[in-house]
């Protein structure tokens, strides 16, 4: 059997993707995003490429000879993965790929955030500097890193290597999971302790809007709160208001729960010196890229091998 293999958003991928070792015929595209485009570049495929294409059931009954669904990423939400197991259609996912450039990413935000960078670029462009007597000026605090806490919600490989990367600064670390383990505290402790919070959790119908208006309210008016992993997670009105009404301190952020935001977000209408939002890069260093694509064919080779690998349920 000849595979066909379309990979549907190859502009999602910053690296070189090798061939796959099996007899194949390859199709890449830039981008899909209509259901009708993707039912069309995907009528002959047995393997579909995506990052971000969403695969649902009204797409996927028109699909006949799919049989795998390699997602170039480590979240699947984007794919009907109940219509997938019912119908015989393989979903298999990236894993381990990120365990630097994600953390680096947070330490980054927390740094920008926790010492008020922003706020002190903006003011010095601004001639602020020239206005004041003393040699320097303290409009904003700066607080250290050096003995505050973190509290990571969602303590998996990521939230681990997030951790790991604090304690090194001198931060105390305070770790929930939904997955029991040694050491985890109650998402209360985590709210309430800590001065900076990462989350590190998937995006599911139990974690939606996990972070809303009361959530806020328990966290310091110091503390800051930093998201990278799904935008969905915060609702992002409440964090806009919680800002705007110094609940929080600041927060930093690379995902938002509409990708990209075509229409626009209420947190991208701030204007505010202790927000930052990057535009879903977190993930998205060179080395880490080259290992997704590396690993992606990997995962395909092993599926046409018959020995599927990073199988999602």
């Amino acid at each position: 059997m000849e595979h066909e293999i379309v990979f549907l958003d190859r502009e999602s991928v910053g690296a070189d993707v090798r061939k796959a070792k099996f007899p194949h015929n390859y199709t890449e595209h830039q981008s899909t995003w209509t259901p009708e485009d993707i039912v069309e570049r995907l009528k002959d495929a047995t393997i579909a490429i995506i990052n971000k294409v969403p695969m649902r059931e009204e797409v996927l009954k028109q699909l006949p000879k799919l049989k795998l669904i390699a997602v170039a990423a480590t979240g699947t939400d984007v794919v009907d993965k109940a219509y997938c197991k019912a119908n015989g259609i393989t979903v298999v996912n990236i894993r381990g790929y990120a365990f630097n450039t994600v953390p680096e990413h947070v330490i980054a935000l927390m740094f920008a955030l926790r010492r008020n960078l922003l706020a002190y670029i903006e003011d010095t462009r601004n001639g602020r500097w020239a206005e004041v007597d003393q040699f320097c000026f303290f409009d904003h605090p700066i607080r250290d890193i050096a003995g505050s806490t973190m509290g990571v919600i969602g303590y998996g490989a990521i939230g681990k290597a997030v951790a790991k990367r604090a304690e090194c600064l001198g931060m105390k670390i305070l770790p929930y999971d939904v997955f029991p383990q040694d050491g985890l505290v109650d998402l209360e402790t985590v709210l309430k302790e800590s001065d900076v919070i990462t989350l590190h959790c998937p995006l599911t119908p139990e974690t939606a809007n996990m972070i809303g208006t009361k959530e806020l309210k328990m966290m310091k008016p110091t503390a800051i709160l930093i998201n990278t992993a799904r935008g969905g997670l915060v609702d992002e009105a409440a964090l806009a208001e919680a800002l705007k009404a110094g609940t929080i301190a600041g927060a930093g952020f690379d995902v938002l729960t509409t990708e990209p935001p075509k229409e626009g977000n209420v947190l991208l209408d701030l204007k505010l010196p202790n927000f930052i939002v990057t535009p879903h890069v977190a993930w998205a260093s060179r080395e880490a890229m080259q290992i997704l694509a590396d690993q992606l064919i990997d995962n395909i080779d092993a599926f046409v091998a018959g020995n599927p690998q990073n199988v999602v349920e």
